[in-house]
C-alpha cells in the first residue's frame, strides 16, 4: 500500500474509532458575547470542572459546545479584558447557555494575545499569534494610522517587506506567500498608497490570528502563513458612531441593532484628502494631480432563531493616483462574503459561504498621440462548507470542502482611433481550485494535547485558450487549443498536518509540529517591494503547484501568575518549485512570460524569540528573530544557493506601553534589521558611450543595516460624558535616522570613470496628531 494511502487509512482510523466509545453524555453549548455590545468574542475559555471536567473555546461565530456526564458542575467563561463569570449548572439533558461578559475597565493592560491567559503553554497550536485590535491602539504608526499589519510585523518570525510597503515575509515565504483573508475572501492586494498604509481600518475589524507554523487544516492555498481577519458584526443593543481626525486622513464607523438583541450592522469609511491639499497649491503642475484613498467596510447579521443566523460582509477599496491631464493610475479590491450559520445538533456546528473577491488595477494615458488605457484583473468565486462536531470532552473534529474558481485577466490595452498604440488582449485564464479536509484537536490527558489532520488539495487548469509548454530554453515546444471548460492540466496533493504540545507542569510546555502546503496561484514580481501591476499567474503545463514542508519545535513558558509570557520555536522549511525569471525579463505586457521562469528549491530556518509582559502599568514585549532563506537554481548564480531577497540575518522589535495615569498613556517601538539581500555591479564597460554594469554573485551584497524609534503619547478625554474623546500625538523616525528606500549606481558626473552610490529615503521625522471620538 503506498505510503499516502497508509496515512490516509491511519487519520480516519483514528478519527472516527473515537465515535464507537462515546459515552452517554449530554452537551453544554452556547455563544459568548460582549454584555454591552453583544459583539460575539472569538477565543473566549468556558470550562466545566464537577465530577469530571470539560471545556472549549469559542470559534470564529462565538460558539462553543462541551460533553460531559450527567453531574452538577462549575462553570468558568473568561476572555482576556472581560471579568470571568462562574455560575453552578445541573446536567441532566442537553442545555443551551449563553454567556454574556463584562468588560473589565479596571484592567490596564496591552495584550496581543485575545485567549485565556495560558492558551500559548496548554495549547496544542504552533505558530500561532492572535492580536486584539482594542488593545493596540497605543502603538506608534506612521502618521497616526492605526495598522494591523505594521503591528503583526513587530512580531518574531513577521519580517516587514521595508519602509513603505505593507507587504511581510513569514519564515523565509515571499509576500505572495501569505494568505490575506477578510471574513473569509481572499485579498489579493492588501496596500493603500503604494504600501504605506494597509487595506484594514482598524476600526472595522474584532479579530485578527496569524498562523506561521503548524497551519490547521482548513486552510491551504499558501506555503508561508494565513492572515485571518473579522469584522466586527455591529452593536446589537445601541446605536453608535466613532471616528478620528487625522492630518492625512479621517476615519468614521456606525453601528447599531437591526433588531434588538437579534441583528445588527455596522458601516465604516475612510478616505485620505492628500489631494485636497495638492489643490491649494498655486502650481498649476501640481494641483492638478491626483493622489487618495478611500475604503469601506460594511456588515450585517440577522439571527433567524437560535439554530440559523446570516451574515452579509463586504469591502471595497481604491487607490487613485494622478499626474494633472497625462496619466491616471488606479486600484482596488471588493469582497463580499454571504455566510449562513446552522447548528444541526448540540454536538455539530456548520458555517456555509459565498464568497467573492476582485483585485483589478487601471492605467490611462491621457496624451492624445499615445492615448491608450490597460486593465487587469484577478477574479475569485468560492463556495465553503465547514463543520466542527464536538465528539467528547477531548475530542473536537473539524472537516469541510471548498471550491474556488479562479479568472486571471493579465491585461487588456484599448486605445483611440487617433493614438499610435495597437491595441492588444491577452487571453484570460481560468481555474479550479478545489479541497477537502478533515483535522481532530485531541486532548490525551491533562499534559498532552495533540492537532493533526489532512487535506486533499486539486488545482485544474481549464480553457478556453491556446496552451503552450515551452522547453527548458524557454522555446515553445507546443501550442495545444482547448475550448470553453476543458481541463488543460491537473494536479492533487496531500497535505497533512500535525501539532502536539506536552506540559512540563503547570506553566511550561513542548510543542513540536510538521506541515505541508501547496500553492497554485503566483504573484509575478521583478521589483524589491510589491506594486498594484504585479502579475499573477497559476498553474499551468509548465508552472507547477509550490511546495513547503516545515517541521518546527518550541519552548514555551509563563510565570508571575502569567503576567510574563516566554517562548522560544525553532523551524526549518525546505521548499520545491520555487519560481524565478530569466536576468532581464520585462513581465509587463509579457504574453509569453511563462517562457521567462525558472524553477528551483529554497529552504528557511531560524529561531525566534519572545518576551512580553501582559499586565499592570508598564508593559510590552520584545521579539527577536535569527534566520537564513535561500535558494537555488540551476541557471542562476552558477547553480550555487543564494540569498533570497527576503533574507534577513537579525530581526529586532521592542516595544513599550506605559499607563501613567488614567488619562495619559505614553508608548514607544525600536525596529532593527540586517539589510536586504541585494545583487550590486562588481564592474562596469562602456558600448557606444554608455555605461554598462555587469554583475556577478547573486544577492551577495546587503543594503545599510535598517532601524527606527517612534514615539506616541495618548491623552483621554475626561469620562463620563456621552462624547468621548482622546488625542493621539506621535513622532515617526524619531532621531531622523536616513533608511536606504533603493540604491542605485551611476556614473559620477565629474569623473566617469568612477561610480557613484545614489540612496533615495522615504522618511525622515515625521510628527502626527489624531482626535479620535466616540458617541
Amino acid at each position: 500500500m503506498p505510503y499516502t494511502n497508509r496515512l490516509v487509512l491511519l487519520l480516519f482510523i483514528i478519527l472516527f474509532s473515537q465515535l464507537s466509545i462515546a459515552q452517554n453524555k449530554f452537551t453544554v453549548n452556547g455563544t459568548v458575547t460582549d454584555s454591552g455590545t453583544g459583539e460575539t468574542l472569538i477565543g473566549a475559555s468556558v470550562k466545566l470542572t464537577g465530577k469530571t471536567s470539560g471545556g472549549a473555546v469559542t470559534n470564529s461565530y462565538g460558539f462553543y459546545s462541551v460533553s460531559i456526564p450527567e453531574g452538577n458542575y462549575e462553570a468558568s467563561i473568561s476572555f482576556i479584558g472581560y471579568k470571568t463569570i462562574k455560575q453552578s449548572i445541573t446536567v441532566s439533558k442537553d442545555i443551551r447557555l449563553n454567556l454574556a461578559l463584562v468588560e473589565d475597565n479596571q484592567l490596564t493592560e496591552v495584550v496581543i494575545s485575545a485567549t485565556k491567559r495560558d492558551e500559548n503553554v496548554s495549547s496544542p497550536q504552533m505558530g500561532l499569534q492572535k492580536i486584539n485590535v482594542r488593545e493596540i491602539n497605543n502603538v506608534p504608526v506612521l502618521l497616526g494610522e492605526r495598522d494591523v499589519l505594521k503591528t503583526l510585523q513587530l512580531l518574531p518570525g513577521i519580517k516587514s517587506a521595508g519602509e513603505g510597503n505593507s507587504g511581510f515575509y513569514v519564515r523565509g515565504g515571499s509576500t505572495d506567500q501569505n494568505l490575506i483573508l477578510l471574513d473569509e475572501a481572499p485579498v489579493y492586494n492588501a496596500s493603500h498608497l503604494l504600501g504605506f498604509f494597509s487595506t484594514f481600518n482598524s476600526d472595522a475589524i474584532k479579530d485578527v490570528s496569524v498562523y506561521k507554523g503548524g497551519m490547521p487544516a482548513q486552510y491551504g492555498g499558501r506555503l508561508a502563513s494565513v492572515l485571518d481577519i473579522k469584522m466586527n458584526d455591529g452593536n446589537r443593543k445601541t446605536y453608535t458612531a466613532e471616528g478620528g481626525l487625522g492630518l492625512i486622513s479621517s476615519r468614521v464607523k456606525v453601528e447599531g441593532p437591526i433588531v434588538k438583541d437579534k441583528g445588527s450592522f455596522m458601516i465604516s469609511g475612510r478616505r485620505t484628502y492628500l489631494d485636497a491639499f495638492l489643490a491649494l497649491s498655486p502650481d498649476s503642475s501640481i494641483n492638478g494631480n491626483t493622489l487618495f484613498f478611500y475604503d469601506l467596510n460594511a456588515k450585517a447579521n440577522y439571527q433567524l432563531d437560535e439554530k440559523n443566523t446570516l451574515f452579509l460582509s463586504g469591502y471595497f477599496g481604491r487607490d487613485k493616483l494622478g499626474i494633472s491631464e497625462t496619466f491616471g493610475f488606479n486600484w482596488g479590491n471588493s469582497t463580499v462574503t454571504l455566510r449562513w450559520n446552522h447548528l444541526y445538533s448540540n454536538r455539530l456546528f456548520s458555517n456555509t459561504s459565498l464568497i467573492y473577491s476582485n483585485y483589478n488595477y487601471v492605467i490611462q494615458n491621457f496624451m492624445e498621440e499615445n492615448n491608450f488605457e490597460v486593465n487587469s484583473s484577478i477574479k475569485d468565486f468560492n463556495l465553503k462548507q465547514d463543520f466542527e462536531y464536538s465528539l467528547n470532552s477531548k475530542h473536537s473534529i473539524k472537516f469541510g470542502v471548498n471550491a474556488i474558481h479562479h479568472t486571471i485577466a493579465p491585461g487588456k490595452l484599448t486605445a483611440s482611433e487617433a493614438s499610435s498604440v495597437n491595441e492588444t488582449t491577452y487571453e484570460n485564464r481560468k481555474g479550479l481550485e478545489a479541497a477537502a479536509y478533515i483535522s481532530d484537536e485531541w486532548s490525551v490527558n491533562d499534559n498532552l494535547n495533540l492537532v493533526y489532520g489532512l487535506r486533499l488539495s486539486s488545482f485544474s487548469l481549464l480553457g478556453p485558450g491556446n496552451f503552450k509548454t515551452y522547453d527548458a530554453d524557454g522555446n515553445t515546444s507546443s501550442v495545444t487549443a482547448y475550448k470553453s471548460g476543458e481541463f488543460v492540466k491537473n494536479y492533487i496533493n496531500l497535505e497533512p498536518r500535525f501539532s502536539a504540545s506536552y506540559k512540563i507542569n503547570g506553566s511550561s510546555s513542548f510543542k513540536g509540529a510538521y506541515t505541508r502546503n501547496i500553492q497554485n496561484v503566483h504573484l509575478m514580481s521583478n521589483s524589491t517591494s510589491t506594486s498594484p501591476t504585479d502579475l499573477y499567474i497559476m498553474n499551468s503545463n509548465n508552472v507547477k503547484p509550490e511546495i513547503a514542508d516545515q517541521v518546527a519545535t518550541g519552548y514555551f513558558k509563563n510565570f508571575n501568575d502569567d503576567k510574563y509570557e516566554f517562548s522560544a520555536e525553532v523551524y526549518y522549511k525546505w521548499m520545491q518549485n520555487q519560481i524565478e525569471y530569466r536576468s532581464g525579463t520585462d513581465l509587463r505586457g509579457n504574453g509569453n512570460v511563462e517562457a521567462d521562469l525558472l524553477y528551483g528549491d529554497g529552504r528557511a530556518y531560524g529561531i525566534e524569540l519572545f518576551l512580553k509582559k501582559r499586565f499592570g502599568k508598564f508593559n510590552g514585549w520584545i521579539g527577536y528573530t535569527w534566520s537564513r532563506t535561500e535558494r537555488q537554481f540551476d541557471a542562476i548564480n552558477e547553480g550555487k544557493w543564494f540569498y533570497a531577497k527576503q533574507d534577513r540575518t537579525h530581526d529586532l522589535s521592542l516595544v513599550g506601553i506605559y499607563k501613567a495615569s488614567t488619562r495619559w498613556t505614553f508608548s514607544s517601538v525600536f525596529v532593527y534589521n540586517t539589510g536586504n539581500a541585494v545583487t550590486y555591479p562588481s564592474g562596469k564597460y562602456q558600448i557606444n558611450d554608455r555605461t554598462v554594469f555587469y554583475y556577478t554573485e547573486k544577492n551577495g551584497y546587503r543594503t545599510p543595516s535598517y532601524h527606527r524609534l517612534d514615539v506616541s503619547a495618548t491623552l483621554e478625554g475626561k469620562p463620563g460624558k456621552r462624547l468621548q474623546s482622546s488625542w493621539s500625538f506621535g513622532i515617526y523616525n524619531l532621531y531622523n535616522r536616513k533608511n536606504a528606500f533603493s540604491i542605485d549606481f551611476e556614473d559620477n558626473p565629474d569623473n566617469p570613470s568612477q561610480t557613484q552610490v545614489v540612496r533615495t529615503t522615504l522618511f525622515g521625522i515625521i510628527p502626527s496628531v489624531t482626535w479620535n471620538f466616540k458617541f
